[in-house]
C-alpha cells in the first residue's frame, strides 16, 4: 500500500472501546476484534465526521490505488435506511463532474464478523478534496462578491439540469451542500440522501416520500408536504446564493413582524440577478423559473468549452465534528484569496458568439411559447363554442335553457332589446374555452388557475356581448356598419377581464392593459380597412338565428381573438414587462 495513507486504520465498528489507530498490517481490529479490511478492498483511514445518521471515513481502496469516502450508516430505522438506499441508487445512475461518482458495487452491507452485532450499511463514493460554500462565507463575513456568486449559481443550475433530466430532485440544495473541487475550482453537490426519483408526467407528495425538510432552504410547498417538482430546488438554491450574497443568516433577513424576507439592501447585487433570485423565491412554484436553461439565459453567461476553472482554497480551520452526512475539506491545505476572484472572473467571460447564441435561443423559446398559447386558446374557443352551439340548438336541453335564460334576463335587464338570450351562453362558452386553452399551455410563468381563469374567461365574453346588444342600435344590423370605436372598447373590455384572470406572476394589470389595447386595435382595424367580409361583425353577434351557414364566422372571430389575445401576451410577457424591469419598475 502506499505509505501515506497507510501509516494506521481506523476500526468502524460504532462501539469498539479503542477503534484508532490500528496497525497497518492489522486484518482484525485490536480493540474489538472487528473485521478491518472492507470486502478485501477498502482500508478506513481516518474519521472524517459524525452526525446523527452516520460515520464518515476516507478509506484507501486497494483496487483503484486512492483515497475514497465510506459512509457507515448508524441509524438503521426503516425511513433512514430508505434514503440511504435511494442515495446510492441516485448516484450510481448518474455520471457528471459535478456529482460524486459512485461505482455500482459500492453500495454494500458488511458484517463484521463479531457476534450480537448488526451487520453495517456502507456506501463508498469519490472523494472530493475541497472547501464548501459554507466554508466560503468563512472568507467572506460581509458576502461574496457577485461575481463568484453568478459562476456557482450558473454551476449549480448545471447540475440541477442533470439531476431533472433524469427524473431526479435533489431537495437538500444548502452552502453545507455545495463543495468546490481543490484542483479544478469546478462546484460539486453533495448529500443526496433526500435525494428522490419522479415518475414520469408526476410530481412527489409526502405521502409517497420521506419527510425532508431544511429550515431556511426547503420551499413551502415541501415544508406544507404537497407535491414538490423541480422548481423546489430552485427555491433552495435561490436562499442559498441569498445567503452566499449578503453573509447573513436567512432567519435574519426575514422582517421580525411582517415575515417579509428582505435581502436586497444587504447585498451588493445587479437588478437583473437579484430579479432572478426572487423568481426563484416566488411562493407559488408555477410562478419560478421552469427550468435550469432559463436560469442560465437570465444569468446571459454562457462557459467557454476551454474553460478550465482555478482551483479553490481549502481552509485548514474548519471544523468536522458537526458532520450531517456531508464530505468535508482535506485539512491542512490552503491557497491565495486571490484565486477565488479569478475562478469567478474567468468563468464569467463569455463570446461574442455564445452571447448570441443565448439571444437567439430565447428568441426561439419566447416565440415557441407564444405560438403554444396562440394555438390552444384558440383551440380551446372554437371547441367549446361548437359544443355550446350543438347543444343549444340541436337538444332539447339547450331549448329548455335557452327559454329559462330569455325569460330571467328579459325581466332583468329590459332595456336590452333581444330574444337571442342564448347567444350569450355561446359567448361563454368562447371565453371558457379560450381561458382553458390559454392557461393548459401553461406559458408566461403562469399559476394554470383553470377555475378562475375559466369563469373570468365566461364573464369577460359574456359581458362583451351584453355590451354589443346594449349599446349598437337596432339599425345597425341592417346597415352592416359597425362602429369601429364602439367594437374596439367592446374587445377590450372582453380579453383584458379574461387576461386577469390567468394568474400570470406579477404586472397583471399591464399585461390585461396590453393585451386589450393590442387586440381592440387589431381587430377595429381590420374593420375600419374593410378587409373582413362583409357582415362579418353582425353575424358575429347574431350567429344563432343566421343558420348553419354563417356559424363559420364567428368560429374564424373567436380563433382570432384567441390568436391575437396569446401574440400580445407574448409581447408584453416577454418583450415589455422586461424592458420595465430593467427601467426599475417592479
Amino acid at each position: 500500500m502506499h505509505s501515506f495513507v497507510a501509516e494506521s486504520i481506523h476500526c468502524i465498528n460504532p462501539n469498539c472501546p479503542a477503534p484508532y489507530p490500528q496497525p497497518r498490517d492489522n486484518n482484525f481490529c485490536n480493540g474489538c476484534g472487528a473485521k478491518l479490511r472492507l470486502k478485501n478492498r477498502y482500508f478506513p483511514l481516518q474519521l472524517l465526521g459524525s452526525g446523527g445518521f452516520a460515520n464518515i471515513y476516507t478509506v484507501w481502496d486497494l483496487q483503484s490505488k486512492t483515497e475514497k469516502v465510506l459512509k457507515v450508516l448508524l441509524d438503521t430505522k426503516p425511513k433512514v435506511l430508505q434514503l440511504f438506499q435511494q442515495e446510492a441508487d441516485v448516484l450510481q445512475r448518474l455520471d457528471h463532474p459535478g456529482i460524486p461518482k459512485v461505482e455500482q458495487d459500492s453500495y454494500f452491507v458488511i458484517n463484521l464478523g463479531l457476534d450480537l452485532h448488526p451487520d453495517l450499511h456502507c456506501l463508498v463514493m469519490e472523494k472530493i478534496n475541497g472547501s464548501t460554500l459554507e466554508q466560503m462565507l468563512m472568507d467572506h463575513a460581509q458576502g461574496c462578491p457577485e461575481m463568484l456568486v453568478r459562476d456557482w449559481l450558473y454551476q449549480a443550475a448545471e447540475i440541477l439540469q442533470v439531476l431533472h433530466s433524469c427524473g431526479v430532485i435533489h431537495r437538500d440544495i444548502k452552502p453545507s451542500n455545495l463543495m468546490l473541487r481543490q484542483t479544478t475550482g469546478e462546484l460539486v453537490a453533495i448529500d443526496f440522501g433526500g435525494a428522490k426519483q419522479l415518475s414520469v408526467g408526476s410530481e412527489l407528495s409526502q405521502e409517497d416520500s420521506t419527510r425532508l425538510i431544511t429550515p431556511g432552504y426547503s420551499p413551502p410547498e415541501q415544508i406544507a408536504g404537497a407535491a414538490i417538482g423541480p422548481a423546489a430546488d430552485f427555491y433552495a438554491l435561490s436562499r442559498t446564493m441569498i445567503h452566499l450574497l449578503t453573509g447573513i443568516e436567512l432567519k435574519d433577513l426575514q422582517h421580525p413582524v411582517t415575515g417579509e424576507f428582505r435581502w436586497r439592501e444587504q447585498a451588493v447585487v445587479s437588478h437583473d440577478l437579484a430579479d432572478l433570485l426572487d423568481e426563484m423565491l416566488s411562493v407559488v412554484p408555477q410562478q419560478r423559473p421552469t427550468t435550469t436553461i432559463e436560469i442560465h439565459l437570465r444569468l446571459g453567461m454562457t462557459p467557454s468549452p476551454s474553460y478550465q476553472p482555478t482551483p479553490a482554497p481549502v481552509f485548514s480551520s474548519a471544523p468536522v465534528s458537526s458532520f450531517q452526512g456531508n464530505q468535508v475539506a482535506a485539512l491542512g491545505l490552503s491557497s491565495p484569496k486571490l484565486t477565488q476572484s479569478v475562478t469567478g472572473l474567468t468563468h464569467s467571460i463569455t463570446s461574442v458568439k455564445d452571447s448570441l447564441l443565448a439571444v437567439v435561443i430565447t428568441i426561439a423559446l419566447a416565440c415557441l411559447d407564444s405560438v403554444w398559447e396562440m394555438f390552444l386558446g384558440a383551440f380551446g374557443g372554437v371547441f367549446c363554442a361548437t359544443v355550446g352551439f350543438m347543444v343549444l340548438n340541436w337538444t332539447s336541453v339547450g331549448k329548455k335553457v335557452t327559454n329559462w335564460l330569455s325569460g330571467e334576463l328579459s325581466m332583468i335587464l329590459p332595456s336590452v332589446q333581444t330574444t337571442m338570450w342564448q347567444e350569450m351562453l355561446l359567448f361563454g362558452a368562447a371565453g371558457l374555452g379560450t381561458a382553458w386553452g390559454l392557461t393548459a399551455a401553461g406559458g408566461f410563468g403562469q399559476q394554470r388557475r383553470f377555475l378562475v381563469a375559466g369563469i373570468m374567461g365566461i364573464f369577460g365574453y359574456s359581458l362583451g356581448w351584453l355590451m354589443w346588444q346594449a349599446t349598437v342600435p337596432t339599425l345597425l344590423f341592417v346597415s352592416n356598419v359597425p362602429d369601429q370605436g364602439l367594437l374596439i372598447w367592446i374587445t377590450a373590455v372582453t380579453v383584458m377581464l379574461l387576461v386577469l384572470g390567468l394568474g400570470l406572476p406579477s404586472h397583471n394589470l399591464i399585461h390585461a392593459l396590453v393585451v386589450a389595447a393590442g387586440t381592440g386595435g387589431v381587430f377595429g382595424g381590420l374593420v375600419s380597412s374593410h378587409l373582413l367580409p362583409p357582415g362579418f361583425v353582425v353575424n358575429i353577434f347574431s350567429f344563432s338565428r343566421t343558420g348553419k351557414l354563417d356559424f363559420y364566422q364567428p368560429m374564424a372571430f373567436f380563433a382570432m381573438l384567441a390568436i391575437l389575445e396569446g401574440f400580445w401576451l407574448g409581447v408584453s410577457y416577454y418583450l415589455l414587462v422586461p424592458v420595465m424591469r430593467w427601467f426599475g419598475w417592479r
